[in-house]
């Protein structure tokens, strides 16, 4: 039999050291932000420092719990999970709505976010379902049971709405792809199906995350592009009917050069290809033209310009972003030291939610360029040991679990870092073990403990 100490002993010491390390300066910065003189001590659990040292602790116990649990309990009870935390996001909508969203379960003066752990049941399901099927025997059901259980919560997510959630859930699809998960036998039932004639293989399901670059790229120009005019051999046009002229361009172009260079036996498919590839195009550039100019909300409108650089309004919509970015600024090559940050602290309130989703901009002030460094490094090393730990497992549900926590893990930290430092919009998404709010840390240690358990139990599983 397994001892308790040999299952502590087996624990990935990095990973685990990294977490708490993160989870301590997390905690400095909260205490420094949310500062009190008349009430210092961190045990002072009226103040935010001493709710986030009690939320850290319960969550280290929680976490040392989830290491006694034998890992193929999280395997077998994944389907059971995942319906618990669905159940949560149905009702979570019938809550009052907090800040314009109904994310939050309130329980007296306290409340968490399903959400933050409906990833880690989705995590677990997803590496489960792929683990019982064959990549060899892939057909369209196994593909669209995949992302069913992907799309539930995220659209959920979405009625709520919780707009940064549901960016993570996306990254998911770039763990299926790592898998070699193709999106083959779903296309090719489409397309044989319109068609009427046999395909082997198609375009769209071997290149699909090209495919998904493809689709941001053309996004992004159609936004950029929507409301502006352009002048085209002395004539005024529209932006979006510019655009289109020069998708049309180019899709000529690579018609002439499929024409005059292309193999005959596969010039068929490939003119087949170009044409649902451009006609695509021209349907979501008309698509994102009339979602954004008659569809979305005024204040949708302005963020997207806003990051976009097409407006400018400091004062206003733009404050939040504007004066984060003043505070990472004001912090220097080396800092103003600790507990003297002016622009970000909560005293001043030049920057609102500095202690939740702008947490970066007082540690950055407060320990400059170079402690920014650090702090990116510490995180870095952490996506990449997850990583390492997923390439090292035996078990496909393993690998599979420790990959979503990886990708979970990198778009947290790329989007909060990304709102701080002006490269992407507010949308409302935690730093993890740093931000303060019980929901966030709660989750994320967990998933951290899943899967040091997992990977404490690796040479368990036979090849």
């Amino acid at each position: 039999m397994r001892t308790k100490e040999r299952l502590f002993a087996n624990l990935d010491l990095p990973l685990l050291i990294s977490v708490l390390v993160i989870m301590a300066i997390g905690m400095a910065t909260v205490y420094s932000v949310t500062y009190n003189p008349h009430s210092p001590s961190i045990f002072s659990f009226s103040e935010k420092y001493g709710k986030q040292f009690l939320w850290m602790g319960a969550s280290l116990f929680l976490g040392v719990m989830l290491l006694l649990i034998d890992a193929d309990v999280y395997r077998k009870f994944a389907e059971f999970i995942y319906a618990g935390c669905l159940g949560l996001l149905i009702l979570v909508l019938f809550m009052p709505p907090v800040h314009g969203a109904r994310a939050w379960l309130g329980f007296g003066g306290l409340g968490i976010q399903p959400a933050e752990f409906a990833k880690i049941a989705t995590a677990l399901l997803l590496a489960k379902a792929i683990d019982q099927i064959n990549l060899k025997l892939q057909n369209a059901r196994t593909v669209v049971n995949l992302l069913v259980i992907l799309l539930i919560p995220g659209l959920l997510v979405a009625l709520q709405p919780d707009a940064g959630t549901l960016l993570v859930f996306s990254s998911f699809l770039f763990v299926l792809y790592r898998e070699g998960i193709s999106f083959d036998p779903l296309f090719l039932n489409f397309v044989n199906s319109v068609r009427g004639v046999r395909f082997k293989t198609t375009w769209l399901g071997t290149h699909f995350i090209p495919f998904l670059f493809f689709v941001l790229v053309l996004s992004l120009l159609s936004l950029y592009m929507s409301g502006s005019d352009y002048s085209v051999f002395g004539a005024t046009v529209s932006g979006i009917r510019f655009l289109c002229l020069i998708v049309a361009g180019i899709g000529l172009f690579f018609l002439g050069v499929i024409l005059l260079f292309g193999y005959p036996r596969y010039r068929r498919n490939n003119l087949i290809v170009l044409l649902s590839a451009f006609t695509f195009a021209f349907f979501l550039i008309n698509s994102i033209s009339f979602v954004f100019n008659h569809v979305a909300k005024p204040h949708q409108k302005n963020r997207i310009e806003l990051v976009l650089g097409l407006k400018e309004d400091p004062n206003g919509a733009d404050y939040n972003r504007n004066r984060a970015m003043a505070a990472v600024g004001s912090g220097g090559l080396s800092g103003k030291g600790y507990l003297q940050a002016s622009v970000s602290s909560m005293r001043t309130n030049h920057v609102p939610e500095s202690e939740t989703d702008f947490i970066f901009c007082p540690f950055s002030e407060e320990w400059g360029f170079l402690g920014s460094l650090v702090l990116l490094a510490i995180y870095a090393f952490i996506i990449l040991r997850i990583f390492l730990i997923a390439e090292r497992q035996r078990s496909i549900f393993f690998r599979i679990y420790a990959y979503c926590v990886g990708m979970i893990f990198f778009y947290h930290v790329a989007i909060n870092l990304g709102m701080n430092i002006g490269l992407a919009p507010v949308i409302g998404i935690p730093l993890p073990f740093m931000s303060y709010g019980g929901s966030s840390i709660l989750a994320f240690t967990s998933m951290v403990f899943i899967l040091l358990k997992l990977d404490s139990q690796r040479k368990d599983v036979l090849r």
